[in-house]
């Protein structure tokens, strides 16, 4: 079939899907993702996986966006009063990700330690992209929402680099570790550094071209073709697309007064590559992987939530930050998605012995969590009193993070 035939069937049933979920009070993503379920193998089969191959561009460009629109919430103003505390938070609620999983398998299921140090370290990442939408079609804002979105941007970090120490633990825990402990840890590093050191210099370029830009359409598409750019060089160079978008909009943010322009014209052309993103996903998830994983791949998806919730419930005590923050951040940090696919790549390039384990029980999760994690998300904003908070704050003339990220 014709691909853009395709893209705009694919496109338009993900748009009825949308239309659905509003019926029932669910997430618009959700719908985008069921609608794409059944597209997929385990329904129509409409979408192969040759299709979800040569459709990566799409992926690739929607995540850059998310990306590029969290790092406008890191404004040094408000990082000050919130830095030290979303620092804590995220490091806890990673720890306890980790931790909590690790000891199920370690112990509850008496797999080695090289397994369960890997698939442990790979909870702890979490999927900006259904949060972020979520916040923007319930219009929450709030103690919340406005903690939400720094705290999911870090874990990605913290993610990385848990992996990158636990994949280093493995291979030593196995003996085949031709490295150093120490030149192992170097690779992460370098990437992580890289990728903020090179979303910096984009960032600052940006700044300067932006400002000089004439129209709206010439912003808009100076913004994207910085995008596309720091997509392309950081895989180009090995490094994190995603950390490179996030610095680069939180330079941008910081250095440039009317930045709200630049992420509105972004955030104009990016509603359709977010329906097509998101039905794609859905198109990826097949059932019958839920015959395999077993009681180990259920537990790791109780494990892994109950250890976010306790971690970030423990972090928001410590820093005595809003009752609404503790007790219901954890519920939306439970989306998972490309940061812990990706990983599963490596994995089955630096740890072959335990990558069909390991793949299973992430894409189970990624399965589970993709579709209910959205979910969670508008229950954690609902319960806190945020739905429709950026019309409150904006009556109040308050700061919303509707004039940062959209």
């Amino acid at each position: 079939m014709n691909v853009l035939l395709k893209l705009g069937i694919i496109l338009f049933v993900g748009l009825i899907g949308g239309k659905i979920a509003r019926v029932f009070k669910l997430p618009n993503v959700s719908g985008y993702l069921v609608a794409g379920l059944f597209l997929g193998p385990s329904f129509f089969k409409f979408v192969s996986a040759q299709d979800i191959d040569s459709f990566t561009v799409i992926s690739e460009v929607a995540l850059a966006i998310i990306a590029f629109s969290i790092g406008s919430e890191f404004v040094i103003k408000d990082m000050r009063k919130l830095g030290k505390s979303v620092m804590v938070i995220t490091l806890l609620e990673v720890i306890g990700a980790i931790g909590v999983v690790f000891s199920l398998m370690y112990f509850g299921f008496k797999q080695p330690f090289a397994f369960s140090i890997v698939i442990a370290s790979m909870s702890a990442a979490t999927a900006p992209a259904a949060t972020l939408l979520v916040i923007r079609q319930y219009r929450a804002n709030g103690p919340l929402t406005r903690t939400i979105l720094p705290v999911v941007a870090l874990d990605d970090v913290f993610g990385i680099m848990a992996f990158g120490i636990a994949m280093s633990l493995a291979r030593l825990s196995m003996g085949n570790a031709s490295n150093t402990l120490l030149q192992m840890l170097k690779q992460p590093f370098i990437e992580i550094v890289g990728s903020l050191a090179l979303g910096a210099a984009l960032g600052v370029a940006l700044t300067w071209i932006a400002k000089r830009a004439s129209d709206r359409d010439e912003l808009q598409g100076i913004s994207l073709a910085a995008i596309a750019l720091a997509t392309g060089l950081s895989h180009y160079l090995g490094l994190s697309p995603l950390l490179t978008s996030i610095m680069m909009g939180t330079m941008l943010v910081n250095l440039m007064p009317t930045s709200a322009r630049v992420f509105g014209s972004v955030n104009d052309f990016a509603s359709p590559v977010y329906v097509l993103f998101f039905t794609l996903a859905g198109a990826s998830l097949d059932l019958s992987i839920l015959l395999s994983v077993g009681a180990m791949g259920i537990a790791y998806i109780f494990a892994r939530a109950g250890g976010k919730m306790l971690g970030a419930g423990v972090g928001a005590k410590m820093m005595k930050s809003p009752e609404t923050v503790t007790k219901y951040l954890g519920l939306a940090l439970l989306p998972q998605g490309g940061v812990s696919i990706g990983l599963s790549v490596l994995v089955r390039q630096m740890l072959p012995e335990y990558a069909v384990a390991i793949t299973t029980i992430i894409m189970f999760s990624v399965l589970v969590y993709e579709v209910s994690g959205p979910i969670f998300a508008k229950i954690a904003i609902q319960k806190a009193g945020e739905i429709n908070g950026m019309d409150r704050a904006r009556k109040e003339q308050v700061p919303v993070v509707e004039e940062l990220v959209f």
